[in-house]
């Protein structure tokens, strides 16, 4: 079981299942929402995943033809998660948003390496592609 939540402890979740997959994204959409770095997500089973306390504002741009939804704290703003249209039934877990960070480890891939900032670091050894693998 993996908890966590925002920072005002508002919204509280739970997940229960194995990682599908850890990654670090650069694209131009994460380096909004995270200040400018990349962002550290774990990929999780969306059937195991609840809201404990509280409602997340939820936020789609309406300008692009699948948009993430992106959800996080209405009162503080923590990013939570995103919910991602080509990846139904997962749920992308903000790693800051977990109560223990450290059970990320280490990402296993980085992703949309075609926007990465000069100043955002790709581990050595991990598997990189310019958009999404596969």
């Amino acid at each position: 079981m993996i908890e966590g939540g925002c920072y005002c402890r508002a919204v509280r979740f739970k997940i229960d299942g194995d990682v599908i997959f850890r990654a670090q994204c650069h694209c131009r959409e994460c380096q909004y929402t995270s200040g400018g770095q990349v962002n550290v997500v774990m990929g999780m089973p969306e059937a195991g995943f609840a809201y404990t306390s509280g409602e997340p504002a939820k936020f789609q741009r309406t300008d692009l033809e699948n948009p993430v939804t992106r959800e996080f704290c209405g009162a503080c703003g923590t990013p939570l998660l995103s919910r991602a249209p080509g990846m139904p039934g997962v749920v992308l877990l903000k790693v800051g948003a977990l109560d223990d960070p450290s059970i990320f480890k280490a990402p296993e891939m980085a992703i949309y390496l075609v926007d990465k900032q000069e100043f955002h670091h790709v581990p050595d050894g991990v598997a990189s592609f310019d958009r999404l693998p596969g």
